[in-house]
């Protein structure tokens, strides 16, 4: 008998042993039923029965052995659909990938115990490995979105659910600082302290709602308006200045500075550039603001001095969640404080103005990032994430 047909007429023992399998993967007490445990089984096998007798080139082989060719649509969106329920269900990757692993023991076990083995069989085991490979990879992919999902969606409520006693924080601190309210030389440098930490947190709790909204396929909104990058420079400069007394900035303005731009989403962008110049700058060297403009776009620049980053390591710093390792910062650098999500944002911000973010790094001229911006381009449309 041919496997694809045997297969077929053996559903409910090959369910059978599934079922069992699965049901001994849930942690002691927990309960699933019946119908829950065998999940979209059925359709898989069905397909999979389906997939081994359909004929295939070896282009088609190939691809499969690699990866990229999809199987056919009923086992991918069973099995899609499998891996998204365990997740639900609580099952980790490794239970998911030991589900099909019992599954193919079982199919092959069942099989060779009523077939025999020959020449024969080598072809049709080959092709069920394939298939079986494929559901499992497809399973896998489709449970991985659902817990980045779940995480980004977490992530989401927690900055906002955060914003509210933040906020009771930074009121209480404004209160206290209020003259004459605290008596004649009490430590005022506390209130100082709180009102700055809790400027970072709020700093943040912003980041970290950026990047959950865009992770969730929301774009951050970007309203450009006719405006002067001096104007955003010069106020993201005076604040970097009054949170960071000890360290030396420098601004360069030049003309032409006028165009189309989001003012809040900018100096979101130019603060995070010098937060993170701040970061991993070294301590005894000045920070360098710098804004100028030609025909067509606004560039804005900060250039910091300090050990620089490896070639491979500007190939990642824009993805969110990335720090520099601590190998690589200057020992006179300040301690990392940040959640590695203020340049990813901030190359968000830029690339939904049209423009690009860029970073270069060495030895001799420091380590510098270059927003460049057109002046009056339409916003970019921002990909689905």
């Amino acid at each position: 008998m041919r496997l694809a047909k045997f297969i077929t007429e053996n559903l409910e023992p090959i369910l059978v042993e599934w079922e069992a399998f699965a049901a001994s993967l849930l942690a002691p007490g927990e309960k699933m039923t019946s119908l829950a445990l065998r999940d979209h089984a059925t359709q898989i096998l069905r397909a999979i029965a389906e997939d081994i007798e359909t004929d295939q080139t070896d282009l088609e082989q190939s691809y499969k052995s690699k990866g990229f060719a999809p199987i056919a649509p009923a086992t991918r969106s069973a099995a899609m659909t499998h891996g998204a329920l365990r997740h639900l269900a609580g099952f980790d990757l490794r239970q998911l990938a030991a589900e099909f692993r019992a599954l193919r023991a079982s199919v092959l076990r069942l099989w060779l115990r009523h077939h025999g083995s020959d020449e024969s069989s080598l072809y049709q085991l080959t092709r069920f490995n394939e298939a079986i490979d494929q559901a499992l990879a497809e399973s896998i992919a489709n449970y991985s979105n659902e817990v980045a999902r779940s995480r980004d969606t977490f992530l989401a409520i927690l900055g906002h659910d955060l914003r509210t006693p933040l906020s009771a924080i930074a009121n209480s601190s404004l209160y206290l600082g209020s003259p004459g309210l605290l008596p004649a030389g009490a430590p005022l440098d506390a209130v100082r302290r709180i009102n700055s930490s809790t400027a970072r947190m709020n700093s943040m709790i912003r980041d970290l709602l950026e990047y959950t909204r865009s992770r969730l396929g929301r774009a951050i909104p970007i309203s450009p308006v006719p405006t002067s990058m001096e104007q955003i420079c010069r106020i993201a400069y005076d604040e970097a200045r009054a949170a960071h007394p000890e360290r030396v900035f420098r601004l360069e303005i030049s003309e032409k500075l006028e165009g189309q731009f989001d003012t809040e989403r900018l100096h979101q962008v130019i603060s995070n550039l010098l937060s993170n110049a701040v970061q991993y700058g070294a301590r005894n060297q000045p920070i360098t603001l710098r804004a100028y403009g030609d025909a067509d776009r606004v560039t804005v620049q900060v250039k910091n001095h300090g050990r620089p980053i490896p070639e491979d390591q500007l190939q990642v710093i824009f993805n969110p969640l990335v720090q520099i390792p601590s190998p690589l910062v200057d020992e006179d650098s300040a301690p990392a404080t940040s959640l590695g999500l203020g340049l990813y944002i901030a190359r968000e911000i830029v690339t939904l103005h049209g423009g690009t973010l860029a970073a270069e790094s060495s030895e001799n001229e420091g380590t510098v990032f270059s927003a460049r911006l057109p002046r009056n381009q339409a916003p970019a449309a921002a990909a689905p994430a």
